[in-house]
């Protein structure tokens, strides 16, 4: 298999169709700006769909196709300054797990807000699948979990400790109190670092590394590409992994998982949440039950309808135009800020029963 070639279809065309292909390389683009336009258009051209992030540091993101599309896009990608080698992981999906194809100009393609925090300079050591599992059961191994709270609370591994961070760049103030602790409990941090494909790890082992810790190591690939080569009897991992796409849940194997995700509040929805009376599709689930007003349940509604009518005709929905949708996000800006800690707590509470 050549470098830029996609794995062999493992499940049948007929139930996993959809080639899923998540992907990142710190490297420096001199124009990330220059770069937007072509990328868009290789994606387009190919019927892929999902969202890339451009940065001064690289590139981030997930993107969904045909194998022959994904192919085309990766062709794209590898001819990008320092990007020959990037390392993609794979998965399947039985439809097309993102409704449009985003390219986007960022800051940092993985949002962690400490200026010099570079791990092309700079990282951990790396851990492939096969040698974490000792790692972990190292008696001095103090694993931590990088990922938000939502996803930490869908699945973790074993023994892990959860910061309870709502964004990535509440990492940095965690891991120094959490760093004083330890040094004033008369230990030496020996830390392992693990995040969904890899890329939050790079710039957290690169963090402490320049914090003065030396002992940092990180799951490579990340917890995709464990559950991807670990054999289930095998894993430490407990639960599933939370993926940002409307596959929602990845378990091992990368197979999609058995949780969906609230169109309302954007909550994983368990079978048991599904089948709460506070659950209406598109509209409520019982993690934001109660918190909507009126306004926004009639909006949920008619979405929900009007997807259906669409999927009715054999279209796909996507929604108000940009300028309807603009509107939309200022009118309930406010509102949406007052309720917003009340139903994380809410989530939270209800996952982690």
């Amino acid at each position: 298999m050549t470098a830029s070639s996609v794995p062999p279809v493992t499940n049948t065309p007929a139930d996993l169709p959809i080639c899923v292909a998540a992907l990142y390389r710190f490297t420096g683009f001199k124009d990330p700006a220059g770069l937007r336009c072509p990328l868009l258009q290789a994606c387009e051209t190919n019927g892929v769909k999902g969202i890339l992030l451009l940065a001064g540091e690289g590139i981030n993101g997930t993107i969904a196709g045909s194998d022959a599309g994904i192919e085309a896009v990766l062709t794209h990608i590898r001819q990008l300054p320092g990007c020959a080698d990037i390392v993609v992981k794979f998965s399947r999906a039985p439809s097309m797990p993102f409704l449009r194809m985003k390219v986007r100009l960022k800051k940092e393609i993985v949002t962690m807000g400490i200026e010099g925090t570079d791990p092309n300079h700079i990282v951990g050591t790396y851990v492939a699948p096969k040698d974490w599992n000792a790692l972990l059961q190292h008696p001095d191994t103090i694993l931590i979990d990088t990922r938000n709270d939502y996803e930490v609370a869908v699945g973790t591994f074993e023994g892990a400790v959860d910061p309870k961070i709502k964004t990535f760049r509440e990492f940095p103030e965690w891991f120094r109190q959490k760093r004083e602790q330890l040094e004033a409990q008369g230990r030496k941090p020996r830390v392992a670092m693990f995040c969904t494909g890899g890329i939050r790890c790079e710039k957290s082992t690169a963090f402490a590394k320049a914090e003065g810790l030396e002992d940092v190591y990180h799951l490579e690939g990340g917890i995709l590409k464990y559950l991807e080569t670990i054999p289930q009897e095998e894993s430490l991992w407990r639960g599933e992994c939370f993926v940002f796409d409307q596959r929602v849940t990845v378990g091992h194997g990368l197979k999609p998982g058995n949780l969906e995700l609230c169109h309302a509040c954007r909550a994983p929805l368990s079978p048991q949440d599904k089948a709460s009376a506070q659950y209406e599709a598109g509209v409520s689930c019982p993690h934001c039950h109660g918190t909507q007003s009126a306004h926004n349940r009639a909006r949920h509604a008619e979405r929900e309808r009007q997807t259906r009518l669409a999927a009715e005709r054999g279209e796909t929905h996507l929604g108000m135009n940009m300028a309807q949708e603009r509107a939309r996000k200022r009118r309930l800006r406010e509102e949406e800020l007052e309720r917003q800690q009340t139903l994380r707590q809410k989530v939270l509470d209800r996952l982690r029963d």
